[in-house]
């Protein structure tokens, strides 16, 4: 063979050679996810299994015991029922032998008056004769007829039997799988964003709910339960491994269902938080709160971000937990730098909105107006890259040139959406906020 002949077979065989890798690579890993399949439905039929027993046995235990406590009720009316009606025969059955003895006593004195001599026969009958007429023996003590006596029965028929087999039988499912899925896990600044679905379309949702663990250790907790298919779990620490399942509550139920497949989501993303010792800002434990404090009523300025953590393409909500006065100097926003003799976001290389409603772009007034911020209100930003002109033949956004950012601004159910133009590129942006009076709290997130 010829050097250029041998060499492309040489080439060719290391490519058939690290095919043959690749191909075994994927055919392991395709193996381990068999495995895992496989893990999956042997582990939940167990867990079902054991379940199934554990339910039925205490069912079982609860049926029986309240079966036994019934039949002590019934037993228990009967013998009252016994007692109270066998009393008075008795007392009745007393009367009766002492009349009885009476007349034994009574018809022995009777014969032994009659038995004697001449001498003591007249006093003796006489005795006798006045002792018959005080006993009465014409009186008879009454005794009850049998159909006004008492006579006991138990009414029982197989309703409960019916009843209960027809529960019983319908009593418990098994379902190959659950009614509700995680759909998707989006990572956020120091928080994943949760969204499921339901796969069962015949299971009418009433409520879902969503719970999470750290996947190394801990039980899991709820964190949220309503109607919404989406959540955004707050509070995670970056880089960590997090456990998330979802269960749904059929409308008119009172049990939920079986738990999704749990879902493994962790962010890189470190959190939002406020800048610490600013005048005038009093901060949460997880800085992520910030309270307008009336210790600097006069000036207290920006308060910023602790860095540049907000990136083109997420979405950046201000909740407001609590109000004070409104002033038009208010703004809360996004920003490039963060200057500290700033007063206001209402200047150059700023994007804000003020507590009355106004949105400012580089310190000028929109014409489109928000409604005015008020307690529990939530205002949304959202910034995507516009590209219209190239920056710079690479592309490096730190060149310079013209850069615009599509921007929009959400609250209380309307947006207004415009193109901030800026004169350098950036790829994160800080967040403040400046209120002029105090009794503001901001949650970022």
């Amino acid at each position: 063979l010829k050097g250029s002949e041998a060499e492309a077979l040489l080439q060719e065989a290391k490519e058939s050679i690290e095919a043959a890798q690749n191909y075994r690579s994927e055919l392991q890993q395709r193996l381990h996810g068999l495995s895992q399949a496989r893990k999956q439905v042997r582990g939940s039929s167990s867990q079902a299994r054991e379940g199934l027993k554990r339910h039925f046995s205490e069912l079982q235990t609860a049926v029986t015991r309240l079966l036994t406590e019934r039949l002590s009720v019934l037993l228990s009316e009967v013998d009252v029922i016994e007692q109270d009606s066998v009393r008075p025969l008795d007392d009745c059955q007393k009367l009766i032998e002492h009349g009885v003895n009476t007349a034994d006593e009574l018809l022995r004195e009777g014969e032994v008056a009659i038995r004697c001599g001449l001498g003591e026969k007249e006093d003796l009958l006489g005795c006798f004769t006045k002792k018959a007429l005080q006993i009465h023996l014409d009186s008879l003590p009454e005794v009850p007829v049998l159909v006004d006596v008492p006579c006991v029965s138990a009414q029982l028929d197989d309703s409960l039997l019916y009843a209960v087999r027809d529960r019983v039988s319908r009593h418990g499912s098994v379902s190959s799988h659950p009614p509700v899925q995680i759909e998707e896990l989006q990572e956020r600044p120091g928080s994943v964003l949760v969204r499921w679905c339901k796969v069962d379309d015949e299971f009418a949702v009433q409520d879902y709910r969503l719970q999470y663990r750290r996947s190394v250790s801990g039980q899991y907790e709820d964190t949220y339960i309503g109607p919404e298919q989406e959540f955004l779990v707050l509070h995670l620490d970056p880089h960590t491994d997090h456990l998330f399942r979802v269960c749904a509550r059929g409308e008119g139920r009172t049990e939920w269902s079986p738990w999704s497949v749990p879902q493994t989501g962790y962010t890189t993303l470190a959190p939002h938080e406020w800048c610490p010792g600013s005048e005038g800002y009093i901060l949460s434990s997880r800085r992520n709160i910030a309270m307008r404090s009336d210790s600097s009523p006069s000036k207290a300025g920006v308060l910023y971000s602790n860095a540049p953590t907000y990136f083109c393409g997420q979405t950046l909500t201000f909740k407001i937990s609590a109000t004070g006065q409104v002033d038009k100097r208010d703004s809360i926003g996004v920003c490039v730098g963060c200057e500290g003799e700033a007063e206001s976001l209402q200047r150059d290389q700023a994007v804000c909105i003020s507590t009355n409603g106004a949105v400012f772009v580089n310190g000028k007034e929109m014409t489109n107006q928000l409604p005015s911020i008020t307690l529990g209100s939530a205002v949304t930003f959202d910034m995507e890259v516009v590209n219209l002109l190239p920056i710079s033949n690479n592309n490096n956004l730190s060149d310079g040139g013209n850069f615009k950012l599509r921007v929009t601004i959400g609250s209380g159910n309307r947006e207004v959406v415009f193109d901030w133009l800026l004169d350098q590129g950036v790829d994160c942006l800080f967040f403040g906020c400046s209120l002029a009076h105090p009794g503001w709290k901001v949650l970022v997130f």
